[in-house]
């Protein structure tokens, strides 16, 4: 077990290979299940989960972690920072951010509140499709932050594009102050989203 342990290639295949197992006792043990729009709804709704928490997750990584304590690090330690861990956590940050989204948007359209929960549950009476559209609202605003603020600016601040020291410190605070953003929204995103599932 240690072995596989020390390689996340490893401890990932064997995660799935669990996930597969416990799915199929789950399958078998309710004497089967029907692969309908039920069934696709809610794998899809786990695959939105989990790009949720890859993207949150790291989200929260950045802003409670690795923001506040780079001014502990000191000068010669920080190019670690910024040429090996940041754009890696940036690599997979932005792709689970576009993958919350389509699997949202996925999981709206084949529970068949896509359109209501976009207008915000107007003319629908509001409730959970209000909620729900609070969320999906909020998270594509955040999406929207990532791919075409953060990551741009971010990509002139770690040195991966060219730029000036003055437009690389410019780009910093840019990346920084939206990512901060988006901290402030993923609460409230998440809130909505679990009062549309919960309290309606």
């Amino acid at each position: 077990m240690g072995e596989i342990l020390k390689s996340l290639n490893k401890t990932v295949h064997l995660s799935l290979a669990l996930s597969l197992l416990l799915f199929l006792f789950l399958f078998f043990g309710n004497d089967g299940f029907d692969f309908d729009r039920i069934f696709w709804s809610w794998l899809f709704r786990y695959f939105h989960v989990i790009s949720g928490v890859m993207w949150i997750g790291l989200l929260w990584y950045f802003n409670f972690v690795q923001i506040p304590n780079m001014t502990k690090i000191p000068d010669e330690q920080k190019p670690a920072i910024g040429k090996v861990i940041a754009p890696a956590a940036l690599f997979w940050f932005r792709w689970a951010a576009l993958a919350t989204i389509v699997t949202g948007l996925i999981v709206a359209y084949l529970n068949g509140y896509v359109h209501q929960a976009m207008l915000l549950g107007i003319g629908s009476g509001g409730g959970k499709n209000a909620a729900i559209g609070i969320g999906m609202w909020l998270g594509l605003i955040m999406a929207f932050n990532v791919w075409f603020v953060i990551w741009p600016n971010q990509k002139r601040a770690l040195g991966i594009v060219e730029a000036d020291p003055e437009l690389k410190a410019k780009s910093a605070k840019t990346a920084m102050l939206f990512s901060r953003t988006n901290t402030l929204l993923s609460l409230p995103m998440l809130l909505s989203m679990v009062a549309a599932q919960n309290l309606y």
